[in-house]
């Protein structure tokens, strides 16, 4: 008898962390099977691609771990749409989000990912706004973009986003730059919020709120080293996504909650850079398959947040 699509792959994927682990879950049914790259395309690697496709859509992902944020045309297309970050299960080493989106079917399983994180309205996982008057106020969609490295071993590029209002009596905008190296499930971001007047901010960066059939999921704060982390109510046929979020303790001033996400405020001067990350892990993936290894990864790391590094 032939052995299934799904046990071959992570015999053949799978890397030492993933096979020290429990035993990998059964993935999501598979829906049809998108047809694989060449042997080249098969080679892991770190990439970032401009989707005018689908809506301006900006993808970056590597060996580890895929995402996405919104663009213009989605924000004419599809209103109010949202600047939160999107977040995908990822089942191979290699990219795949580029020619799973042209398939118009990213939702579906096709064996070497998808799209099961609903970002809405939310700050999705690590979206940003600023925390005035007991409310976050959001930007719109990026408004423009550079690409400052395809690859192979580092996705980077960069947006800014247009002036947007935080209450009634001040105006900020925002140039953020996303670093996604080989080999880790975090994206170091590096954030300068501008304003129309010189008073600090409280930034409040967000990680979207679920319920779902197992409940609300479980929320870990540890703000001394400054993590916030969710591990969602899984879906019972897609899974589980993690999200995490690592902020400068020196920074935090507090968690919050909205209608929409969990959030980890913190203190920033209007024109100076600060850091974040943000990281997401899928049970079904090739890596993580329990809310503790995901913590237990989470802890270990050894964020810089010297934004001139």
């Amino acid at each position: 008898m032939s052995r299934p699509l799904w046990v071959m792959m992570v015999g053949l994927l799978a890397l030492p962390l993933a096979a020290a682990a429990q035993s990998v879950p059964v993935p999501p049914k598979l829906t049809s099977q998108m047809e694989k790259p060449d042997a080249e395309g098969q080679k892991p690697r770190a990439t970032v691609v401009y989707a005018p496709y689908r809506y301006d859509d900006i993808l970056w992902e590597n060996d580890r771990t895929a995402h996405r944020i919104y663009g213009p045309a989605l924000q004419v297309y599809e209103p109010p749409s949202t600047s939160g970050i999107d977040a995908w299960g990822k089942f191979v080493r290699w990219p795949f989000m580029a020619r799973q989106l042209k398939t118009g079917q990213q939702h579906d399983f096709h064996g070497e990912g998808l799209d099961f994180y609903n970002v809405d309205t939310s700050r999705g996982a690590g979206g940003l706004g600023v925390w005035a008057a007991n409310k976050l106020w959001v930007s719109r969609n990026w408004k423009s973009y550079a690409i400052l490295k395809d690859g192979p071993d580092t996705a980077a590029f960069k947006v800014d986003y247009a002036p947007w209002p935080v209450d009634v009596g001040r105006k900020v905008w925002e140039t953020r730059t996303f670093t996604l190296p080989m080999g880790t499930n975090f994206t170091r971001m590096v954030s300068t919020i501008s304003s129309d007047t010189a008073e600090p901010l409280v930034v409040g960066i967000g990680i979207a709120k679920r319920k779902g059939p197992t409940g609300s999921g479980v929320f870990v704060k540890d703000l001394a080293p400054g993590r916030v982390s969710y591990w969602q109510p899984t879906d019972p046929d897609k899974g589980t996504m993690g999200i995490a979020l690592m902020v400068d303790p020196r920074s935090v001033v507090e968690v919050r909650q909205d209608f929409d996400n969990y959030l980890v405020l913190i203190r920033v001067q209007p024109g100076k850079p600060f850091v974040y990350y943000m990281g997401a892990a899928w049970d079904k993936g090739l890596d993580f398959h329990s809310q503790a290894e995901w913590e237990a990864y989470v802890q270990a790391q050894a964020p810089d947040f010297d934004p001139a590094h």
